[in-house]
C-alpha cells in the first residue's frame, strides 16, 4: 500500500470539513479544539466556510486541551487569547459555551476536576 502525502492546504480543508459535517449533523454538537501552530489553517478554514454560511456554531460548545498557569485570558500568550484571536471573534459562537482551563485558578486541582466534569456533562 502506498501512502499519499497530501499538501498541508488540503489536509487542513478536509479537517475543517470534519467539523462541519459534526456540527451541521449534530443539534448540540461539542467539539474539542487544540492550539498552536498546526489547526491555524482548519481555523482558518472554519472561518471561511462561516462566512460563507456552509455553517453555523450558534449551538456549538466547545472545551480545549489545556492552558497556562497564571496567565490571565487577555494575555497575548494565553490560550484562551489565541482561541478568540484565531477562531471566536470570527463565527457566531457564544463565548459562555467556549471553555478552556482557568490557569488562574487558586485551586487548580478542583480547576480541573470542575473542568473533567464539564466534559462529561
Amino acid at each position: 500500500m502506498e501512502l499519499k502525502v497530501l499538501p498541508i492546504e488540503e489536509v487542513n480543508k478536509c479537517v475543517a470539513q470534519e467539523f462541519i459535517d459534526l456540527i451541521n449533523s449534530k443539534k448540540n454538537p461539542v467539539i474539542g479544539l487544540a492550539t498552536g501552530s498546526t489547526p491555524l489553517g482548519v481555523y482558518k478554514n472554519l472561518v471561511n466556510a462561516y462566512k460563507n454560511k456552509e455553517v453555523s456554531f450558534a449551538h456549538v460548545e466547545s472545551f480545549n486541551l489545556d492552558e497556562y498557569v497564571g496567565l490571565n485570558e487577555d494575555h497575548n500568550q494565553s490560550y484562551r487569547y489565541f482561541m478568540n484571536n484565531n477562531l471566536f471573534n470570527h463565527i457566531n459562537i457564544d463565548k459562555s459555551n467556549t471553555f478552556v482551563p482557568n490557569g488562574l485558578a487558586e485551586d487548580l486541582e478542583a480547576q480541573c476536576k470542575e473542568y473533567d466534569q464539564k466534559i462529561v456533562e
